[in-house]
């Protein structure tokens, strides 16, 4: 289960979306609601739980989201028959 945090910045330009499934540790967003949109669509293939925090540090919001599971598609390479009229070795001229 992927758990996101998302929390207002100290310099109070926005919030910051964190998490440990985060490449980068933290992003910084201008409004809570994009912060949200990210991890919802980011973890959809994964259980995750968003939590909007206020200033204070007290949970203000929950958001949970059930994983998406997807089975892998299984393609399989077929050859191809070959060509009708392709290359044909050469013959030597009769002597």
């Amino acid at each position: 289960m992927h758990l996101y945090e998302v929390r207002p910045r100290r310099d109070k330009s926005g919030v910051d979306l964190i998490s440990d499934v985060l490449p980068f540790g933290r992003l910084w967003y201008t409004k809570p609601d994009d912060a949200i949109g990210y991890a919802t669509f980011y973890s959809r293939s994964h259980a995750a739980v968003i939590r909007v925090y206020d200033a204070a540090g007290n949970v203000v919001e929950t958001h949970e989201h059930k994983g998406r599971v997807q089975g892998a598609v299984a393609t399989a390479r077929r050859k191809k028959p070959p060509r009708p009229g392709g290359r044909v070795a050469a013959s030597h001229p009769p002597k």
